[in-house]
């Protein structure tokens, strides 16, 4: 039977993740999401979806290491970013950059964990540079002494950022390091599976993240956020948005019928850094006051915080435009795509499903 978008329809077998919708469960090779935000950094999360195990302080040393001598964007790619005209988008401008990356004979088949490396590095610093030119500002070279989130939050701004934000983010960045068999996980491992090297499979997932379907921009949410501030009662606005039929932006999800358990850890995070920042304040507010409403006004709809509720409200703490959103979820998402394009390779098989052609057939007279 016809599945349109191949909803439902089992494609791989994979290691790296498990997505339990029902229980409100995510895995990553075997762990709960929640015990990796909890206890681990973003680049000792990245080791363990790449080599299939947490790292020992020698080996978490020397990926470290990795990606701070990966970082420097090189003078050609620099002049590439330069040439491109102001009014395209940044995705536009990661698609083209790590498209020219490609360029080095070392990305062949079959791809490696260095060239993962590679571009998880260098993709913070393609996103500062160009906002940073386009600010007329000057480009704020990378430090070898700061950590991955924190070095990119340094890149943005030029100053060391406050460590509530960093951990803000780094937990969102790990959150969303993988999610399965999504568009974008798909997108790269069909390219993939026709031996293309790495570059041209992650330019296919990021060209598929792109769109406003999958990595789109959290403007709902901001709005919500910014009417909640300005008129200062959440339960006023949100009662009013509901009785008008509006949608509820940053609540319910497509695949989790419960909690989404990345919103969970986002969640968890920012009780702990209660009272450091005012976004961070409001945004469990206005969660506490939303599903209590949500309760209230639409009973049994099990209507919770998705991860883009919590993530909206960390850009706005860090003062992240809107237009960085999908970008620094690239950023994160590169560690899980360059994981399942490794799984692809090692038990590869060209992806060609079936097509049903439903138009006319003209019979000769």
């Amino acid at each position: 039977m016809l599945q349109k978008g191949l909803k439902g329809v089992e494609a791989v077998e994979t290691f790296i993740s498990h997505i339990d919708g029902e229980n409100g469960r995510l895995i990553y090779r075997g762990h709960e999401i929640g015990a990796l935000t909890e206890s681990y950094s973003f680049e000792e999360v990245a080791y363990l979806l790449w080599f299939g195990h947490l790292p020992d302080p020698d080996q978490l040393h020397s990926l470290k290491e990795q990606l701070k001598q990966n970082r420097n964007l090189p003078i050609y790619m620099k002049k590439i970013i330069d040439l491109l005209p102001p009014e395209l988008d940044l995705m536009g401008v990661i698609r083209t950059a790590i498209s020219a990356e490609g360029g080095y004979s070392e990305y062949g088949w079959k791809p490696t964990i260095s060239q993962a490396i590679r571009l998880t590095a260098i993709t913070p610093t393609i996103i500062a540079y160009r906002k940073r030119r386009l600010e007329k500002k000057e480009f704020i070279s990378p430090l070898y002494d700061l950590d991955h989130v924190e070095n990119y939050l340094y890149m943005l701004t030029g100053e060391l950022p406050n460590p509530a934000h960093v951990k803000a983010l780094e937990t969102y960045m790990i959150l969303t390091l993988e999610h399965g068999m999504n568009a974008s996980t798909f997108a790269a491992r069909v390219t993939a599976s026709t031996e293309s090297d790495l570059v041209s499979a992650v330019t296919s997932a990021i060209g598929t993240m792109k769109g406003p379907l999958h990595g789109g921009a959290p403007s709902g949410v901001i709005e919500l956020l910014n009417r909640i501030a300005f008129v200062g009662d959440a339960e006023k606005v949100i009662r009013e948005k509901l009785a008008k039929g509006e949608k509820l932006m940053g609540f319910g999800h497509r695949v989790y019928k419960t909690h989404d358990p990345r919103s969970m850890s986002l969640k968890a995070t920012f009780l702990e850094l209660v009272g450091q920042d005012q976004w961070l304040d409001l945004a469990v507010k206005v969660e506490e006051t939303a599903v209590k409403l949500l309760e209230e006004l639409k009973p049994g709809r099990s209507l919770y915080t998705n991860v883009e509720f919590y993530a909206t409200a960390i850009m706005k703490a860090i003062n992240m435009d809107s237009e960085l959103f999908t970008p620094t979820f690239t950023a994160s998402r590169m560690v899980g795509w360059t994981a399942h394009i490794f799984e692809q390779a090692e038990n590869n098989t060209i992806f060609r499903p079936q097509s049903k052609y439903i138009g006319t057939t003209h019979t000769r007279k």
